[in-house]
Parts: C-alpha cells; sequence; structure tokens
C-alpha cells in the first residue's frame, strides 16, 4: 500500500504544536493556537478510521478491540503516574477521588474536583473522551452497508449536536457529546471517501489550502483571536485536504524524523506534560531567560514522548499485536 507520508507528518505537527502550546503556558508565553493541534488530530482520526475500514473488513468488535489495545495501556499508565505523583504530594493543587479516577480511566467525561472542568486526572487525555465515542460509534456502525455508514453516523452526530444547540446541557456526559467538535471526525471521513475514489483537489487548489489554513491559524496566534471549533475546525479541514493533495501529485517524501514523530505523537501528546512542568520549574530555579525556558521546556516534552513510544507503546503494541494507528495513518490502504 502506498505511504501517506503527509498525514504522518500532520500527527507529528499536530502533537508538537500542542507541546509548543503548553510550555508557552508554563513560561508565561503566548501560543494559544497550537491547541488547534487537537483539531487537526480529529480530522485525521475520522480520515484515517474510514480509509483503513474500506480496505480491510472488520467486525465491530474486533475493531473496538484494537482500539482499546491502542489507546488504553498507555494512558492507564500515564494516569497512574499522575495519581502515584499526586498521592505523593507531588501535585499540590490535584484533588483526586476515586469516582473521578474511575471515569478518568473508563474515559467518562466528568468534573474534575480540582477545577470543575470537564477534565480526567490527565488532563490531555480530555481529547481520548471524543475519540472513544467516535470509535464506540463508528463500531456500531459497522453493520451497516458500506454506502449507509458515513449518512448514518454523519446523521447521528448531526442530531447530538443540534440537540446540544437547542438543549445547553449542563451534565458532563451530554456537554461534552454534543460539542461541535465532534463533526471534525466526520469531516475527516468525508475526505477519506473523497480520497478513495481519487478526487484529489488539484496540485494549485492544495497549495492555496495550506497557505489558507496555515495563514488563518497564523493571524488567529498572532493577534490573539479567540477561537473555538466553529473557527478552527475548517482551517484544520483544509490543511488536511491540502496535505492530501500535495500526497497525490507526489510531493511528499520519507523524512525519517517527521516519520518518527508521527509514529510518536500519541506518546508526546500523553507525556510532554511532565518534562515541560520539569523543565520549567527548573528554568524558573535558575534562573534562564523566559524564552530558553519555553524552548528547553518544549524539546524536553517532545524527547519524553518520543522515548515513551520506543519504551513503552512501541512494545505494547507488539506484545498485544495491535497494529499502530501511527502505520495506519501512513498507509492508504489499511
Amino acid at each position: 500500500m502506498k505511504t501517506i507520508h503527509g498525514i504522518q507528518y500532520l500527527r507529528a505537527a499536530a502533537a508538537l504544536a500542542v507541546v509548543i502550546f503548553h510550555a508557552a503556558e508554563k513560561t508565561g508565553h503566548h501560543f494559544a493556537i497550537g491547541a488547534a493541534g487537537v483539531d487537526v488530530f480529529f480530522v485525521i482520526s475520522g480520515f484515517i478510521m474510514w480509509v483503513i475500514s474500506d480496505h480491510r473488513a472488520v467486525t465491530p468488535a474486533k475493531f473496538i478491540a484494537d482500539r482499546v489495545r491502542r489507546i488504553v495501556p498507555v494512558y492507564w499508565l500515564a494516569t497512574a503516574v499522575m495519581v502515584a505523583g499526586a498521592m505523593a504530594g507531588l501535585f499540590p493543587n490535584m484533588v483526586l477521588t476515586p469516582e473521578h479516577v474511575l471515569s478518568s480511566l473508563f474515559f467518562v467525561p466528568a468534573r474534575s474536583p480540582s477545577s470543575g472542568e470537564i477534565w480526567p486526572v490527565l488532563v490531555q487525555g480530555w481529547t481520548l473522551n471524543f475519540e472513544m465515542l467516535f470509535y464506540a460509534v463508528f463500531a456500531v456502525f459497522l453493520i451497516l452497508p458500506r454506502n449507509r455508514r458515513l449518512p448514518a453516523i454523519t446523521g447521528l452526530f448531526l442530531v447530538l449536536v443540534t440537540a446540544g444547540l437547542l438543549f445547553g446541557f449542563d451534565n458532563a456526559v451530554m456537554l461534552t457529546y454534543t460539542r461541535p467538535i465532534i463533526l471534525e471526525f466526520v469531516a475527516g471521513m468525508v475526505i477519506g471517501e473523497f480520497w478513495l475514489k481519487g478526487r484529489v483537489p488539484p496540485l494549485a487548489t492544495g497549495s492555496a489550502l495550506i497557505a489558507c489554513s496555515l495563514g488563518g491559524f497564523a493571524l488567529i496566534g498572532l493577534l490573539r483571536l479567540p477561537f473555538d471549533e466553529l473557527t478552527i475546525g475548517p482551517l484544520a479541514v483544509g490543511l488536511v485536504l491540502g496535505i492530501l493533495s500535495l500526497e497525490a501529485h507526489g510531493c511528499m517524501r520519507a523524512v525519517a524524523l517527521p516519520t518518527l514523530l508521527g509514529n510518536a505523537s500519541y506518546s508526546i501528546y500523553l507525556w510532554h506534560t511532565f518534562a515541560i512542568s520539569v523543565a520549567a520549574k527548573a528554568g524558573s530555579v535558575l534562573g534562564l531567560d523566559p524564552m530558553i525556558s519555553m524552548v528547553v521546556a518544549a524539546l524536553s516534552g517532545a524527547l519524553l514522548g518520543v522515548v515513551a513510544y520506543l519504551t513503552l507503546e512501541r512494545p505494547l503494541m507488539q506484545r498485544g499485536r495491535a497494529r499502530p494507528v501511527q502505520s495506519l495513518a501512513g498507509r492508504a490502504g489499511e
């Protein structure tokens, strides 16, 4: 199968954007637009799941089992480190309750007793609540004929978003699962369908989409404009479409470091905040220039993620015989 290098590189870029966002936040800088890496991840996730389901027949049970093996072990390890650190007094502002820990482990949206926000113990795990919703819905609709799956999932997600707009839920579960951000998975699936049919934008259009998307992100970041999934989502969709256009026209080549970072993007996303917290604290104690502290923190976060991928995530996947999402992201037909 043809390797989709662009998707790998986008995964790397999205993960690094989130890393820089948190490094900037910890060192007194502003890079809020880095949080948009999550929106890019969601679009890519929809794309990947749609493409692999088209080329590899799988039952709903097998699909869920593969996703659980892929997502859960590393996430539980990272969450366990957070819980252990809190119990040891390393996170004095963290309040632990059995209910919140269990909700976090089993991807049930719940308000944190520490902040009141709908966050799990490992804060960045909030995105996995959306991923698991998408996987569950996708698995259920695998029982339908292929030509009905996309309309069915799209219809369900539109109903959920509409319900959220109409009823303004306060319940953590409903408030989470009715957010418009879930439509980014749908957008990714639609892109996947176009990709499978060979209906990719011309090179000039793809290049323009990338320029407009990056320009939009830069404008929001530089002017510090408010943003949410309604503004960032279309930019993420345009970026993915543009990259796939370049891919289809032979403009992407294999490059070792971005490929490694793409492979390690899940571990980078889960583990980077541990290194960033330590590096930012050390920079403050040593009196380093805040900009230097931010760079060191970001590099430390990315490095810890790569090490975690090589020493934890990849061996766990090999032991469980679960094929990594990164490989699936990098191949057109898997």
